[in-house]
């Protein structure tokens, strides 16, 4: 089932991404930021997911909110009535202050069933907080099996969330020389997924050729210029995940 369902997005071509929204013209993680990526002509975006200190679901790139808000700490050590107090937009532009962090609730009812929606769980742990279980009841909630795909740079988190939703596509992301092997981990672990998101400077024809053989759809990241895109293309990735909507749209499909 999960395998069928991401076939069935490639069936009209490259599958554009918008990373963290349209995180090059907006506030990342935010809701203009994803409705600007979606102005721009993207099939799906992309967006970061931690559990609140109370049980919510907040849309937040690092582990702490000093980088992107007026405030500071930890996002699993904040409530949402605190994550939501923070501006999120004026670290970005004047004119986005006020902007409010969202819940992966508010992103599914803002942009739910319009795009693809690339849930990345953030996670430094080996444990869970049970974050996996949140986001998988959110999906059903909103019944958004078919328009989510759940990737995560730490297996043990893919892993998971596949015990909890067999039926939700899972992908897994790396990029070169991470401290911790965890490509050797899923090999190890033997743990389905049905795509791959490399970075970007991973892929290349060879690389390809052993998606295909092994099943894999491969999402590359992070792609910013046209140029790349275009070779990217023409060696065959399955979707691309940019900054820069507006410039892979071009670059991809001429329009």
């Amino acid at each position: 089932m999960p395998q069928a369902l991401v076939d069935s997005w490639y069936q009209n071509g490259i599958v554009i991404f918008g990373h963290r929204g349209a995180k090059d013209y907006a506030p990342m993680n935010t809701l203009p930021s994803f409705e600007l990526a979606i102005e721009q002509g993207v099939d799906g975006i992309e967006l970061d997911v931690h559990r609140t200190k109370d049980g919510h679901l907040a849309i937040v790139h690092d582990f702490t909110v000093d980088a992107t808000t007026d405030g500071s700490g930890r996002v699993t050590d904040m409530t949402l009535a605190e994550l939501k107090a923070l501006d999120a937009g004026s670290y970005f532009d004047a004119s986005y202050k006020g902007v409010q962090i969202p819940t992966l609730e508010e992103v599914f009812e803002a942009v739910g069933k319009r795009v693809i929606i690339n849930v990345e769980i953030k996670s430094d742990s080996p444990d869970t907080d049970g974050v996996e279980q949140l986001v998988a009841d959110t999906i059903r909630r909103h019944n958004m099996r078919d328009w989510v795909i759940i990737s995560s740079f730490d297996p043990l988190t893919l892993q998971r969330f596949r015990a909890i939703s067999p039926d939700v596509p899972i992908a897994f992301i790396y990029m070169p020389n991470q401290k911790v092997d965890t490509v050797k981990m899923m090999a190890d672990m033997g743990l389905k997924h049905e795509v791959r998101h490399p970075h970007h400077s991973l892929v290349d024809a060879a690389y390809l050729a052993w998606a295909k053989r092994e099943g894999y759809r491969v999402n590359a990241w992070l792609i910013n210029d046209a140029e790349r895109a275009a070779e990217l293309k023409a060696m065959g990735v399955d979707a691309m995940t940019t900054d820069r909507p507006d410039v892979v749209v071009q670059a991809v499909r001429g329009s």
